[in-house]
C-alpha cells in the first residue's frame, strides 16, 4: 500500500551503492565523458551551496518566510545534508503546519535511514504530520509502514492486531470519507484482516467464521458509505463471499441476493454519492481560479451541513483547510461549526491549536482557541501557554490585542467566581493582565472608549473581587493622568464614587475637573452635572459654593462660544501658497465688485426718493461733464470697500450682570473721561446685558481693566 509516487533521493542513491557492491566488476573505469559530468555536477553542487548559503541567510532575517523554508529544505534533500535538513525540518514545523507533502517526505527520508529500533521516531513523525492535516496519501504510507517496520505488528501477534485495528478505525472517519479516495483505507483495512485470516489455524473453525464475519461487516460499512466506484466495491463483496461459499450473483450489479439491509445501506450510499459528484467535479477542475475553487468547496460545505451528518461535513472541512491552509475565513467558518456542534471536546481544542498555526495574524481565532480551551475545562498552565503564544503575534489592528486581554480576564474571573473550580487562583493575575492591557494600548488607543472600557473594567473588578478600593481609585487616577480629556473617564470616576456613597470624594473629582476643557459641550456638562450632584447628594452650603463656582465658568464658556462664532474664518494655509499675482488680481475683483456694488446700493436708494431726486440729477448732467475726472475721482473714493474693524482682546474689558436697559451713554459715564474708552459692544442676551468695553491701550485704561477684573 506503500504510494510510488514520490522516489526519495536517499532510496536511489541507496540502491546505486548496493547495485556497485554486488557486482564491482559493472563499475567501469573512468572515461573523460565520466569526467566532464563529474565537472558538472561540481558545479552545480557549488551552486546549490551558494542558494543554501542566500537561503539561510534571508530565513536568519526573517523566519516567517514559508516559500524560503521549502526552497532550502528541497536543497538540503537534493545534496543530502542530512543534519541540516532535520534541523531545517524542524525549524520550520516549529512555526508552520507543514503540507502532507512535506511530512510525507520527511517520514519517507527518515524511514529509509532507520532501524527497527527507531520505529517510535518514525511514528511521531506521522502522527504529527496527521495532526496538522488529515491526508489520505499520508494515512495510507502509515499504516503501510507500520505493517512494514513494526516489530510488534510484522507477524500478526495478538498486540500488533489490535494496535492496527486501532489505527484503521482512526483512520475511517479521518479519511475513509473522503469521496474520491477514501476506497484506499478501506480497501487497506480488509486486506490487513484478510491477511489476520491467513494466519489462523484451518483447524480453528470458530475463530475462522469469526474473523470472516469482521472482514464482511467491513465490507459492508464500505458499501454504505458514498464513494467513488461503488459498484467495483459491490462485485468485489460478491466474489469474496463466492470465495466463503455463498452466490450472490457475481456477474451483475443486482441487489436482490445482498442482504435487506446491506442492499437498502449500499442504495442510499449511490444515491448520496449521485447527489455530491457534481461538487466533487466542481472542486477537481484544473481551469479554475483559487477564488472560483475556493467557493466551489464552500458550496460543497454547505451542501453537507444541510445534510446534517457532522462526519461528511468534517471530513469536506478538512480537504477545503488543506487546499486553503492560510485562509482565516474558512478556519473561522470551520471552528465555530465545530463549536456550535462538538460544544467540547479534543477536536475543537485540536482545530483552534492547528487553525492559530496556520493563520497567527488573526486575533479572532486565538480569543476563541481561549475560549474553547475554559469550556474543556483546561488547566491554568495551559491556558497561560496559548494566551502568551497570541500576544507574540502581529494583528492587523489593536483592538484585536485588547480583545484577547478581554478575553483573558473574562476566562480569569469567571474560573475565580466559580465554585467548581480545582486550582486556586489569585486575584494578582487579572492585576497583572489589565496592567499589562494597559502599558501595552494606551499609547497607542489614547482617548479612545474601547481603552476607557479596560479601565473600567478594572476598576470594578478591583472593588468587586480585589475589594480594593484604593486599588481601583489608583486605577482612575493613573487613566485620568494620561486621557484627561475624556469627559467620560470623570463621569465614571464619579458614578463609582457614588455608587459606593463617597460624596465627599464624588465632589473632590469634580472640583478637579469643572475648568477643565472638553470636546463639544463637554465642559458646560461636567459643570451642570456638578450642579445636579449637589442638588441631589450636598446641602445648601455645598450646592451655593458649587454655584459659585461654576456660574463664572459657565459664563465664560458662552462669551468664548460668541466669540468663535463671530470671529471670522481665516483664509486656509492653502490660498497662501497662491502666487503673489494671483492675490493680487483677486483682490482687485473683489475691490471692483464691491464697488460697483456699493455704487448700485446708492443709485437704488436715490431711486427710492422719487422724481424728485432723479430730475435734478438729469439737469446736472452738463454741469458735471467738465469735472468728470473729479467726479471719478470721488466716485472711486467713495466706492472703496470698508474694512471692517478688527477688536483686539488684549485692552478690553468685559463687563457682566449689567441691567438690560443700560445704554451706551450710561456705560461712557461710568469708565469716565480718563477711561480712555475706544468703542462699546453691547451682547444682548436673554437674561443679562453683556457689554465688551474696547479701551486706548494707554496707563489709565490698564487701571480700568485691572479695576473690573477685581
Amino acid at each position: 500500500m506503500m504510494a510510488d509516487d514520490t522516489e526519495l533521493v536517499s532510496n536511489t542513491d541507496q540502491k546505486m551503492e548496493d547495485a556497485s557492491a554486488e557486482n564491482p566488476a559493472r563499475a567501469d573505469p573512468p572515461s573523460s565523458d565520466d569526467s566532464g559530468d563529474s565537472d558538472s555536477d561540481s558545479e552545480d553542487e557549488a551552486e546549490s551551496n551558494q542558494q543554501i548559503v542566500t537561503l539561510e541567510s534571508e530565513l536568519s532575517a526573517n523566519p516567517y518566510n514559508y516559500d524560503a523554508y521549502v526552497q532550502y529544505i528541497k536543497l538540503l534533500r537534493k545534496t543530502a545534508n542530512l543534519e541540516k535538513l532535520r534541523q531545517a525540518r524542524e525549524a520550520m514545523s516549529a512555526i508552520f503546519p507543514l503540507s502532507p507533502s512535506l511530512w510525507l517526505e520527511w517520514a519517507r527520508d527518515e524511514a529509509s535511514l532507520a532501524a527497527s529500533e527507531n520505529v517510535p521516531e518514525i511514528v511521531m513523525l506521522y502522527e504529527r504530520g496527521l495532526s496538522d492535516y488529515q491526508s489520505v496519501s499520508l494515512w495510507c504510507d502509515y499504516l503501510s509502514f507500520m505493517l512494514e517496520f513494526d516489530p510488534s505488528v510484522r507477524g500478526y501477534p495478538s498486540e500488533g492486531i489490535s494496535k492496527m485495528r486501532s489505527l484503521f478505525e482512526r483512520a475511517i472517519p479521518a479519511a475513509g470519507f473522503h469521496v474520491t479516495e477514501g476506497n484506499r483505507i478501506w480497501e487497506g483495512y480488509r486486506e490487513f484482516e484478510q491477511g489476520v485470516l491467513a494466519t489462523i489455524d484451518e483447524a480453528d473453525i470458530e475463530e475462522r467464521n469469526k474473523q470472516i464475519q469482521r472482514i464482511r461487516s467491513i465490507f459492508h460499512r464500505h458499501l454504505s458509505v458514498p464513494l467513488e466506484n461503488l459498484s467495483s466495491t459491490l462485485i468485489a463483496y460478491k466474489t469474496w463471499e463466492l470465495e466463503q461459499g455463498i452466490d450472490l450473483d457475481i456477474g451483475s450489479d443486482d441487489l436482490s441476493k445482498v442482504s435487506h439491509q446491506v442492499a437498502v445501506a449500499n442504495k442510499k450510499a449511490q444515491q448520496m454519492y449521485s447527489e455530491r459528484a457534481h461538487l466533487e467535479e466542481n472542486i477537481s477542475k484544473h481551469d479554475l481560479s483559487d477564488t472560483e475553487k475556493f467557493q466551489e468547496f464552500m458550496n460543497y460545505i454547505k451542501f453537507e451541513k444541510t445534510s446534517g451528518d457532522p462526519t461528511r461535513v468534517q471530513a469536506i472541512y478538512e480537504r477545503a483547510v488543506a487546499e486553503y491552509p492560510v485562509s482565516s475565513d474558512l478556519w473561522i467558518d470551520y471552528t465555530v461549526y465545530l463549536d456550535k456542534t462538538l460544544k467540547v471536546g479534543k477536536a475543537i481544542t485540536h482545530a483552534y491549536s492547528r487553525a492559530t498555526r496556520s493563520c497567527p495574524w488573526t486575533g479572532d481565532l486565538w480569543a476563541r482557541y481561549l475560549l474553547a480551551l475554559e469550556r474543556g475545562s483546561a488547566s491554568e498552565k495551559e491556558i497561560y501557554d496559548v494566551f502568551e503564544k497570541s500576544l507574540q503575534c502581529t494583528f492587523s489592528s489593536f483592538e484585536e490585542y485588547l480583545d484577547l486581554y478581554l478575553t483573558r480576564v473574562d476566562g480569569l474571573r469567571r474560573r475565580m467566581l466559580s465554585t467548581r473550580m480545582l486550582e486556586a487562583l489569585d486575584y494578582s493575575l487579572i492585576r497583572e493582565t489589565f496592567q499589562q492591557a494597559s502599558d501595552y494600548l494606551t499609547p497607542h488607543m489614547q482617548n479612545t472608549d474601547s481603552l476607557l472600557h479596560l479601565h473600567t473594567y478594572w476598576a470594578n473588578l478591583e472593588l468587586n473581587i480585589g475589594k480594593d478600593l484604593a486599588g481601583a481609585r489608583g486605577v482612575w487616577d493613573s487613566f485620568l493622568k494620561k486621557s484627561g480629556g475624556m469627559l467620560a473617564a470623570w463621569h465614571a470616576y464619579i458614578d463609582m464614587e457614588v455608587h459606593l456613597g463617597h460624596i465627599k470624594e464624588a465632589r473632590s473629582i469634580y472640583r478637579r475637573c469643572y475648568t477643565r476643557k472638553f470636546d463639544g459641550t463637554g465642559s458646560e456638562d461636567i459643570c451642570k452635572g456638578w450642579l445636579r450632584f449637589e442638588r441631589e447628594h450636598g446641602d445648601l452650603e455645598h450646592f451655593d459654593l458649587a454655584v459659585q463656582k461654576v456660574m463664572p465658568r459657565l459664563e465664560e464658556l458662552q462669551l468664548m462660544r460668541l466669540q468663535q462664532e463671530s470671529t471670522p474664518v481665516k483664509p486656509s494655509a492653502g490660498l497662501k501658497e497662491h502666487s503673489s499675482q494671483k492675490r493680487k488680481a483677486e483682490q482687485n475683483v473683489e475691490e471692483e465688485s464691491l464697488a460697483k456694488r456699493q455704487k448700485r446700493k446708492s443709485q437704488k436708494e436715490v431711486d427710492l426718493g422719487g422724481q424728485s431726486a432723479t430730475v435734478p440729477a438729469t439737469k446736472n448732467v452738463k454741469a458735471e461733464n467738465g469735472k468728470t475726472a473729479d467726479s471719478d475721482k470721488e466716485e472711486t473714493e467713495d466706492a472703496k470697500p470698508l474694512k471692517p474693524k478688527v477688536y483686539r482682546d488684549e485692552c478690553t474689558a468685559f463687563i457682566s450682570n449689567l441691567s438690560v436697559k443700560a445704554q451706551e451713554e450710561d456705560i461712557r459715564k461710568f469708565f469716565g473721561d480718563d477711561g480712555g474708552v475706544d468703542s462699546i459692544r453691547i451682547l444682548h442676551h436673554k437674561d443679562t446685558g453683556k457689554p465688551r468695553v474696547s479701551l486706548l491701550h494707554t496707563p489709565s485704561a490698564c487701571d480700568v481693566i485691572f479695576c473690573c477684573h477685581c
